[in-house]
């Protein structure tokens, strides 16, 4: 069965920072490690590591809005630089938005049931991308996006 995870995206101020920043952690990663996989670093190892990585995604809550989904490829057990284990999310690079949802703030990651998961947005015309923050977070509210 599948299941998702949901993170909160800090210091990210849209889909196309998101975006940007990943693609610069990519080349870092490349040319530091040689590594040519998408990987964000978390704390723990999810439990339910299979049913993650069995048509998983993880969904990015950017400025308390879930915007953005990525499928999640594999988790792979880390040790950090000071001794501790980490996880190592590994990402498909692909970027899918999502119907705008809003989400608290939460610390760390949460499992995110497949029926709860915000549909993915299928745009037409003018990107969300586009819209202004205020504007976009105000139809969301209003129950139009």
């Amino acid at each position: 069965m599948t299941l998702h995870l949901i993170k909160l995206c800090v210091g990210i101020e849209n889909i196309p920072h998101l975006v940007e920043r990943q693609a610069w952690r990519l080349e870092q990663l490349r040319s530091s490690e040689g590594v040519e996989e998408l990987r964000h670093r978390t704390r723990q190892m999810p439990r339910r590591g299979d049913e993650l990585c069995d048509g998983g995604s993880i969904y990015w809550v950017i400025k308390g809005v879930v915007q953005v989904r990525q499928r999640l490829l594999a988790l792979n057990a880390v040790r950090g630089d000071d001794g501790i284990a980490r996880c190592d999310l590994i990402l498909d690079p692909q970027l899918v938005a999502t119907r705008p949802r809003p989400r608290r703030a939460f610390q760390g990651w949460r499992y995110l049931d497949p029926q709860d998961a915000p549909a993915d947005l299928v745009l037409r015309g003018a990107g969300l991308d586009e819209m202004p923050a205020k504007m976009k977070q105000e139809l969301i509210e209003l129950g139009l996006l």
